[in-house]
């Protein structure tokens, strides 16, 4: 393996010369910087970045870790993140923990070990103790898609009012009896999203139908047969509010299988706006959350923190989504 001995015998100088020369950091006469790039591209010699990592404190890597990336939302995350770190000159770790906790603590206590100069976690829970304690550490973290309350920095969207918005629409156009498919309420982001259905019922006097709550996770995340049960049962609401598009897809899907249509039958209104939305039968009319740029946001905050620019108390920043209109809901006034 070529060092930066080697470079410095052929190029006639020190090896402290060469570094200098590498850096740019420290003036180098043109002479001297000409024969040291000489030597450089002739022995074909790469810098040992890890070294000057440590050396600097720090190696310009930064990890992404995500509950799956098989689920649709995060590939756009993802880029988002990548962009941003690869604008600024820094690589990607990515890390899939299928919601394991433990996993997850493992994941981090590795990439602290290899000297990643911070995290960026799309898995938060209310009990993840080990990102509160990152963050007691003074160790640069920053939340996307979810949030732990005020306690870490975060790129979120406001939930509660996306589905108040949605389930609003639905009322607007006549539905009143909306069935709600939702995803983990041991996660805050579907509590704010059941929460902001509960409240738009209340709010236009409508009952919440205890059988039209349908709590799905695991082998049945999209609700596909928790919506024909329902149906099967002879249980017809007017509307779906799916808190995500996959389980707004498994409920169109479920409706046709049980020989209804969408919308004639039952409306359906998805959250995410992934781009499949637009171009199934019927396109979904949706909530859009900004994937993409939730991701460059994330990035862009938790390299702002490697980079020492700290507020006082961390800070939440809160991306706007909008009701995407399209053919999966009816007019039914």
């Amino acid at each position: 393996m070529i060092t930066i001995k080697d470079v410095a015998k052929r190029a006639g100088v020190s090896a402290s010369t060469v570094s200098r020369a590498l850096s740019g950091k420290v003036p180098v006469d043109r002479e001297t910087r000409d024969r040291v790039m000489e030597a450089v591209r002739a022995l074909n010699y790469r810098p040992n970045v890890l070294a000057k990592g440590l050396k600097e404190g720090r190696t310009n890597t930064i990890g992404l870790i995500i509950p799956n990336i098989c689920n649709p939302i995060f590939p756009a995350v993802a880029r988002g993140v990548e962009d941003v770190a690869r604008e600024n000159g820094f690589t990607v770790v990515l890390c899939n923990t299928d919601e394991d906790m433990d996993m997850e603590r493992s994941y981090v206590e590795k990439l602290q070990n290899r000297w990643v100069d911070g995290l960026i976690f799309a898995t938060a829970r209310e009990e993840s103790e080990h990102i509160l304690k990152l963050k007691q550490q003074a160790f640069p973290v920053v939340l996307v898609a979810r949030h732990m309350g005020a306690a870490v920095d975060a790129v979120v969207v406001d939930n509660y009012s996306s589905s108040v918005e949605a389930v609003d629409y639905l009322i607007k156009t006549g539905h009143k009896k909306i069935c709600i498919v939702v995803g983990d309420r041991d996660l805050m982001l579907y509590r704010e999203r059941f929460e902001g259905y509960r409240h738009a019922l209340e709010s236009a006097g409508l009952p919440l139908y205890h059988a039209m709550v349908l709590d799905v996770s695991g082998r049945d995340d999209n609700g596909y047969d928790a919506i024909k049960s329902m149906l099967e049962r002879g249980i017809i609401p007017d509307a779906i509010f799916a808190t995500s598009d996959p389980r707004a897809i498994g409920a169109i899907r479920a409706i046709k299988d049980c020989g209804l249509r969408v919308p004639d039958d039952i409306s359906v209104i998805g959250f995410d706006d992934l781009d499949i939305s637009l171009y199934i039968d019927p396109p979904l009319t949706t909530v859009s959350q900004p994937l993409y740029e939730m991701g460059r946001e994330a990035a862009r905050k938790l390299i702002n923190l490697i980079n020492g620019d700290k507020d006082e108390k961390p800070q939440i920043t809160i991306m706007e989504t909008r009701l995407v209109k399209r053919k999966s809901v009816k007019q039914r006034l």
